[in-house]
């Protein structure tokens, strides 16, 4: 339940982190392209602020949460461990076959090597974004990644990635919609064969 609770408050906070970093970034875009207004939550530079401000004090509440819930219980370790390239090639190579094992509550070795990626992308935006966010008072951290603008383009880039994680992640629960069951419910009978596969 806590784990539930706390991927449904993260995918809500996430969504508004993302669309209202999508409005800040058009009023100084880094690259040569801007995202679409309805794509963008805020309808302005203030008002993408608001949000974006609003949203992080509960991703980061939630993410703390998270974080002494699952070294408190041995959740992470029992999910993400153990990790080893050999594993994540095999299962890798399983799921382009379309023969990967999926068992409801049960991450296999590419799932388990996703989540410590956005784990640490997380990480990442975090950081640059304090650095953007007050680079005074955390100047050392905005010089360690390289300045301001440089700090702008790290957190860019770790947002994509995060953004390049829901678009997997969503993606995977369509071609195995029971997945979505367990993470409501907290229940789901377990699948006998892979994605869509033959036995």
């Amino acid at each position: 339940m806590p784990v539930r609770i706390a991927h449904w408050v993260n995918a809500f906070a996430m969504t508004c982190m993302i669309l209202s970093g999508w409005q800040i970034y058009n009023a100084s875009p880094i690259f040569p392209f801007t995202f679409p207004p309805w794509a963008t939550l805020g309808g302005w530079l203030a008002g993408g602020i608001a949000w974006h401000f609003a949203a992080m004090w509960l991703l980061v509440a939630n993410g703390l949460f998270y974080l002494v819930y699952g070294l408190a219980t041995g959740y992470l370790r029992r999910t993400l461990l153990p990790l080893t390239p050999r594993q994540v090639w095999r299962d890798f190579t399983a799921a382009l076959a379309f023969r990967l094992h999926h068992d409801a509550g049960r991450y296999n070795a590419v799932q388990k090597l996703l989540y410590v990626v956005v784990l640490l992308l997380g990480a990442a935006a975090v950081l640059s974004g304090l650095s953007i966010w007050k680079p005074v008072q955390f100047a050392p951290l905005t010089a360690l990644l390289g300045g301001y603008d440089t700090a702008r383009v790290v957190h860019f880039l770790a947002m994509s990635g995060i953004v390049g994680f829901v678009v997997v992640h969503l993606v995977l629960v369509a071609l195995v919609p029971r997945t979505l069951l367990s993470m409501i419910t907290g229940r789901a009978a377990p699948l006998a064969h892979g994605i869509g596969v033959r036995p």
